[in-house]
């Protein structure tokens, strides 16, 4: 069995991301010396792993699974319910679920008081190698995917791997997106280990889970150390994020899982390079596809239609792509790539419809 991987977050203040199966011991130990402590879960799982899990005596509670809940009503909802149970400023929110969950959870422990302590309990694999690490938290506005959040790092991160296997393919799937992202974002080597793993990382071999969740860490840990407040380094991390964030407000929130429109939005990234002649040749695109395809992940807007997304017409993606938070007057600003490892960020260029048409 896997032993424990313990990668250090060196933020203000820093903290200790814990990935490898049984993780969800240290929750009591890791989070005892706050004055309270409150549970914040979904409706999915509480039942699975939330209420078990739940240190004894803690309350825990639960709102509805699904992007719905990254709301202000929401979050209202959410801070009364500290404030119901006195939480005060030496509490401690756990936030406990996927990517939802831990957006939810670090806005709400980020104003509640002014800001009290939060650690994030991760249960998907996006949220494990991406959204719990690096203190980004929101909610959504009607024009977009978080417009409205915080940077509010939390106490400790604990990615227990075990519970990856209860995961549905499709939550699953939705995980690579952003695990191939991260070894675009490493280089060749990352990029080489998803290509010969694809069959072991598809069985959700324990041993191959591992190696992946810590390695995403590893390499967001030190891009956010670097450059906690996004100022320049860590707009990397929205590699292929500018397509996919059009993609879920056209298809609406909540029918276009997050990786999966990542995955596509990296396929998008990579045209659009070579398109503005920042890659030389084609080639990243087609390796991306096949990655993607081997996984079993569209790789175009017209297969993410074809599996339930809607029309997607590309007018309608070129206007929410120029309401997305990392756009400059209106203009659109992307990653991109030159080869992997080798990225441009705050690239400012038109994305012809063309591009966008299927």
């Amino acid at each position: 069995m896997s032993a424990l991987r313990t990668i250090r977050v060196e933020t203000a203040p820093a903290y200790d991301v814990l990935v490898g199966p049984g993780t969800l011991a240290e929750l009591d130990l890791r989070t005892r010396s706050f004055s309270a402590r409150l549970v914040l879960t979904d409706d999915h799982v509480e039942p699975l792993y939330a209420r078990p899990h739940a240190p004894s005596g803690v309350p825990v509670l639960s709102v509805p699974a699904g992007e719905d809940s990254k709301s202000f009503v929401v979050l209202e909802h959410v801070l009364d319910v500290l404030a119901e149970h006195a939480l005060d400023r030496r509490a401690c929110l756990v936030a406990f679920g996927g990517g939802v969950i831990g957006d939810l959870g670090g806005f709400a422990a980020s104003v509640y008081q002014r800001g009290i302590a939060f650690a994030q309990v991760p249960t998907t694999l996006l949220a494990q190698v991406d959204s719990s690490v690096g203190g980004k938290t929101a909610v959504n506005l009607e024009r977009g995917k978080n417009l409205a959040g915080t940077f509010h790092q939390p106490c400790v991160v604990l990615a227990d791997t075990r519970v990856l296997a209860t995961l549905s393919d499709d939550e699953y799937r939705s995980g690579l997106g952003e695990v191939v992202k991260t070894a675009l974002l490493e280089g060749e080597d990352a990029l080489s280990y998803l290509e010969r793993e694809t069959n072991a990382i598809l069985a959700r071999d324990p041993e191959v889970l591992a190696e992946l969740v810590a390695r995403c860490v590893q390499h967001k840990a030190a891009v956010v150390a670097r450059d906690p407040r996004e100022a320049g380094e860590r707009k990397t991390l929205n590699l292929g994020h500018t397509f996919a964030h059009a993609i879920e407000h056209v298809a609406g929130y909540g029918v276009v899982p997050h990786g999966l429109a990542v995955g596509v939005g990296l396929v998008l990234a990579a045209r659009l390079s070579h398109a503005a002649g920042i890659a030389p040749t084609n080639e990243l695109e087609s390796r991306i596809e096949r990655l993607l395809h081997a996984f079993g992940m569209p790789a175009s807007l017209a297969e993410l239609s074809r599996r339930g997304a809607g029309e997607l017409p590309a007018d309608a993606l070129l206007r929410a792509m120029r309401h997305d938070k990392k756009s400059a007057s209106g203009t659109p600003r992307f990653v991109l790539l030159e080869r992997p490892g080798a990225i441009r960020f705050d690239v400012e260029c038109s994305t012809p419809e063309s591009m966008l048409a299927g």
